[in-house]
Parts: C-alpha cells; sequence; structure tokens
C-alpha cells in the first residue's frame, strides 16, 4: 500500500521531485531497506548520500536527498534531516490518527508496545519499531503513519535538556504519558530533578485540553504537574493510592505472570498479566489510564493486556540446553539502571529454580556511578541469586560488595566470563543475563540462546 508518493513528500518537505514515483515506507540505513521504501540521506558520523547507490540496489523506490546522482528518482530538499521532520509534521496534519507519546525513566518501550497490543483490539495501531524514540526515530515513526491508522503510539526519549521540547513540538501528542522518572542519564544531568524538568518538556507540543498522564506515586510528579496545570493540560494518575484516577485495589504476582483489580470511574477491572513482574503491574495501570484517556471500554482494554509479552533483551525467556543441562534464561541485555536492575532481580525471584546472574556495567550514571553499583548487593541478595558474575569497570564496586559465596567472577569484558558460567550450571538453573546495551552482555546472552536452542 502506497506511504506516500512523489509529489506529496516534495508537497511535505518543500523539495523538488526529479521523477515520479510512490514509497511504501521508509529507511535511513541500506542494511535494514526494504524494496518499495524512500531512502532518506542523512548527514551524521556517516554520510547517507555515499549509500545512494547501494538503496536503489535493494529496492529502494526514491531517495530524499540533498543531491542525487543521474537518473534516481528523488526529492531534492536543502537538508535531508529537516526534510525528515517536515514529512512526520506533514503526517501529524493529514492523518487521522489519535497520537499517544510515551516517555519515562524506565519501561517506555515496553509500555509502548503493551499500548500497541491494547489498541490493537481496536483498530490499526501504529507504533514507533524497537526503541526508535530520538531526534531521528520520531520523525521516522510519524512519517510512517499509515493513512489507515486509527492510533499512533510514539515512544519519546531524551539523554539531554531541551530535546523531549523538540520531539514534542513536532509529535504534538494528544494523550501522553510519563510513565517514571529515576536516576537514568544522570551523566548529563544534576540531579533527578533535572530529569523530571526533561521528562516534562513533552508538555512542550501538547495543546490545551490534551491529556497527560503521570506516576501518582514518584515523588517528582508535583513537580511536573504544575507545568501541566500552566499549560491547562488534564492530569491522570495512576498507583496504588485512592486519590489517582487509576488504582490498583489489589494484585498478585506469580513466575509467568499476575493478576490486579483496578478501579477506574467508579468501575472494578481485573487485569491478567502473562509477563512477570510487579514492576508490570504499574505499567499495566498506565495503559489503562491510557485508555480511559482514549475513551476505549476499558474491560475490552484489559483483556488485550493479557497478549502482551516481553519483547527481546527486556526481560524475554528461552529455554535452553547448555552442554546437557536443562535452564531457562532471561534476556534483559538491552539496557539497565539502578530501578530496572531491582525490577529485574525481583521478577526473577518468583521463579523457582537456583538462580544465577551475569551483570553488566549500567551507563550515563554521572558522579555516583560506582555507589550506585555498589548498592544493587542487598537487592541482589534478598531475590535468593545463588551465584553472580559481574563484567565491567564499575562492577568491580559490586564485586567488593557482595557476600564471598556469591562472587563467581569478574572480568572487563562479559566474553571473557562466558566458559565460567556454563561450567556452573545446574540442571534447572535460571540465568539472568542483564546490563546496559553498551557493556556487552547482549552478545553472551545471543550465544547461550544459538548453542542452547540448537541442543534442544
Amino acid at each position: 500500500m502506497t506511504l506516500w508518493t512523489s509529489e506529496q513528500i516534495a508537497e511535505a518537505a518543500g523539495g523538488k521531485a526529479t521523477a515520479a514515483f510512490s514509497v511504501t515506507g521508509l529507511s535511513i540505513d541500506t542494511r535494514s531497506l526494504k524494496a518499495g521504501d524512500l531512502f532518506v540521506a542523512l548527514k551524521d558520523s556517516r554520510d547517507g548520500h555515499d549509500f545512494i547507490p547501494a538503496a536503489i540496489q535493494a529496492g529502494a523506490a526514491g531517495v530524499l536527498t540533498e543531491s542525487a546522482p543521474e537518473g534516481v528518482p528523488a526529492v531534492l530538499v536543502e537538508e535531508s534531516s529537516k526534510g525528515l521532520e517536515a514529512l512526520g509534521v506533514y503526517a501529524c496534519e493529514t492523518r487521522q490518527a489519535l497520537r499517544i507519546g510515551v516517555t519515562g525513566s524506565v519501561g517506555k518501550t515496553s509500555v509502548k508496545d503493551a499500548l500497541a497490543v491494547m489498541f490493537g483490539a481496536f483498530g490499526h495501531a501504529h507504533k514507533s519499531i524497537k526503541s526508535f524514540n530520538n531526534h531521528y526515530g520520531v520523525p521516522i515513526t510519524l512519517a510512517t503513519i499509515p493513512e489507515q491508522a486509527e492510533y499512533a503510539i510514539l515512544e519519546m526519549g531524551m539523554n539531554h535538556a531541551g530535546e523531549m521540547s523538540g520531539l514534542s513540538k513536532l509529535a504534538r501528542p494528544q494523550i501522553a504519558l510519563i510513565n517514571n522518572v529515576v536516576g537514568a542519564h544522570l551523566a548529563n544531568f544534576e540531579n533527578v530533578e533535572g530529569i523530571a524538568d526533561a521528562k516534562a518538556e513533552i508538555i512542550d507540543g501538547m495543546a490545551p485540553g490534551s491529556t497527560l498522564i503521570l506516576n501518582g506515586e514518584n515523588e517528582h510528579t508535583p513537580r511536573v504537574r504544575a507545568k501541566a496545570e500552566a499549560a491547562k493540560l488534564n492530569i491522570l494518575t495512576f498507583g496504588h493510592s485512592d486519590e489517582d484516577d487509576v488504582t490498583i485495589v489489589s494484585q498478585n504476582s506469580h513466575a509467568s505472570g499476575g493478576n490486579i483489580r483496578l478501579r477506574i470511574a467508579r468501575q472494578q477491572i481485573d487485569v491478567t498479566l502473562m509477563v512477570p513482574g510487579d514492576h508490570w503491574f504499574m505499567n499495566a495501570a498506565a495503559c489503562m489510564a491510557v485508555a480511559h484517556a482514549a475513551t476505549l471500554p476499558l474491560r475490552k482494554a484489559a483483556m488485550a493486556l493479557r497478549k502482551i509479552s516481553a519483547a527481546p533483551g527486556r526481560g524475554d525467556t528461552h529455554s535452553l540446553n547448555i552442554d546437557g543441562k536443562s535452564v531457562t534464561l532471561i534476556d534483559e541485555s538491552y539496557n539497565a539502571n539502578p530501578t530496572s536492575m531491582r525490577a529485574a532481580f525481583a521478577a526473577a525471584a518468583l521463579r523457582p529454580g537456583r538462580k544465577l546472574a551475569l551483570l553488566g556495567d549500567m551507563y550515563e550514571l554521572g558522579a555516583d556511578e560506582l555507589d550506585l553499583h555498589r548498592g544493587l548487593a542487598r537487592p541482589i541478595e534478598e531475590a535468593g541469586f545463588a551465584r553472580v558474575f559481574m563484567a565491567g569497570e564499575c562492577m568491580r564496586m559490586l564485586m567488593g560488595a557482595l557476600p564471598q559465596p556469591l562472587r563467581a567472577g569478574w572480568s572487563s569484558k562479559p566474553q571473557n566470563l562466558l566458559t565460567k558460567l556454563k561450567g556452573e550450571l545446574l540442571d534447572g538453573d535460571i540465568v539472568l543475563i542483564k546490563g546496559s546495551n553498551a557493556s556487552g552482555v547482549g552478545a553472551v546472552a545471543a550465544q547461550l540462546k544459538e548453542e542452547g536452542s540448537h541442543a534442544l
């Protein structure tokens, strides 16, 4: 189905078409480009204009570019990145989809995916792919909203002040969710209050009367609420308090998920989750607050949440056979900060069996990063882990803080620990792998999955 014609692209981006063409998708990377895509030649660490021939060879139907080789179907613009943003703005103006912006320090990708499942029960739901949440990812998500989409769920991230404001002014969310505010990306902020202010920038692109959804239990919510009230937004909160608009009345966890009872607008709504961990209760309450703001039938929305599952690298589990031993791998290797580490430990604790962990450094934590790594020792003990492997310079601090029996080994690189980890495995073990994406623990998780899946 046609996403854009060259005439529409030229109109939206203020450019000039060299030929008539139509596209069915959009890409900024020739490695993932699909036949029929529009290739946007961006100038970043590498100049996308150098890859135009490769894009055409891969099947690109046309390019959005500042210059193009002779004979290449293109829309010429002064600056490709501005042209991409203009496509996103044009889509906001011409597509009918309800735009829901999702941000937060922890769990925004998981919540975005859960919202897409929920809204998918009511119509065509478009969402950010992977973690496309930055100055390129948001306009790409906007520019790929299909004309038939009824809902667009937009993940929006930042690691510097000012970034969220620009993204919000592009996306202009009609409903926005700030899932939480905790100490992630502290290296770029003086304190967590600065992170709260940066997340609150999502308000900057919202029109009066739009709805902002906030975590009623977060200590920084009053700070964000004050800005939202000044912007004349409707405000909903979720949490365990009777004062919240979406109240968690009761909850029950088990190894494969949990059950919660919510009170929303005097209705009692039960939600069954097939993903483990108490943090998912707040995620589900946040999703139901969005459903309430979008005036969806609440019981049908709750039933849809039963279908959510953990995304790759964010808690997905794998039954593996490693050297003849049956083990369960919990892959949390996509990212990490102190809050998500604690949540992963608590979720693993729900599972029966001996528990091992391979943990990589948490990045962008600022001046307190060593203390924050050291502070993981107590929640690891409380979760009942038997052995812990640690990789990265900051994880040295955790090594020293853990009781001697839990110290399975340390290395500067996680790959160096793989053989030792495999050597300690026993039948029935639970293995948690978690760290920041750049820590390299994902490669260990991938290798275990490859070896263990082939052996089944």
